[in-house]
């Protein structure tokens, strides 16, 4: 999967800012169309992600110049929400040794993240969808062995759910299995009337 790489400096005495045109593009900017500045970067943070954005990278790293790294929304210039990778490092002055610059790179990673998103929410369907296929076949299962409504079909299996302590779905496959066998409707109705809860002593 393509991912959009381009690398930046800090300096750390100027707050000056050098972006590759690859950063430029993913703000939503052609190359030179601004000047890259600290002010810019968090104004284009995504507003739920601006708490923690406030922690600039140079805060938290020019003091030991340790490699850093992050992920955090923007709303690029075009009004697109992006997210993106920030890893970089400091770097020393050779003669005081002190960190005078950050440099690294930023990763557009959000087909990736959008991506993993749909897997997530294609696995949900599927598993909600394998869930719900037994119920719809019983509901019309029973429907046709009581002559009754599909909302009654169901309203009769959830009270059997609640009378039985068993999930939604295996009554539903019980009824499921009996058909199968080509049980009489009185099996079905046994199923559905199964063992109630006893009744509180009056």
């Amino acid at each position: 999967m393509n991912q959009t790489v381009g690398r930046y400096r800090y300096d750390l005495a100027t707050d000056e800012w050098w972006w590759s045109d690859e950063i430029y593009r993913i703000h939503g900017f052609e190359p030179g169309d601004v000047v890259p500045t600290t002010a810019l970067i968090l104004s284009h943070k995504h507003p739920d992600d601006l708490p923690s954005a406030r922690q600039v990278p140079s805060e938290v790293a020019a003091a030991t110049g340790q490699p850093f790294s992050s992920v955090h929304r923007i709303m690029d210039a075009r009004g697109q929400e992006r997210t993106l990778a920030v890893v970089g490092q400091g770097r020393r002055d050779p003669d005081t040794r002190r960190v005078v610059e950050l440099v690294g790179y930023f990763i557009d990673v959000t087909a990736g993240i959008k991506a993993q998103a749909n897997r997530a929410a294609s696995s949900s369907i599927q598993a909600a969808a394998a869930t719900r296929a037994p119920i719809e076949q019983a509901k019309g299962i029973i429907a046709f062995a009581l002559g009754i409504s599909s909302a009654e079909a169901f309203e009769r299996m959830r009270s059997a759910s609640n009378d039985t302590n068993v999930a939604v779905r295996d009554v539903a496959r019980r009824i499921i299995e009996l058909t199968s066998r080509q049980s009489a409707a009185a099996d079905v109705i046994a199923v559905l009337s199964g063992p109630r809860a006893p009744e509180p002593p009056s």
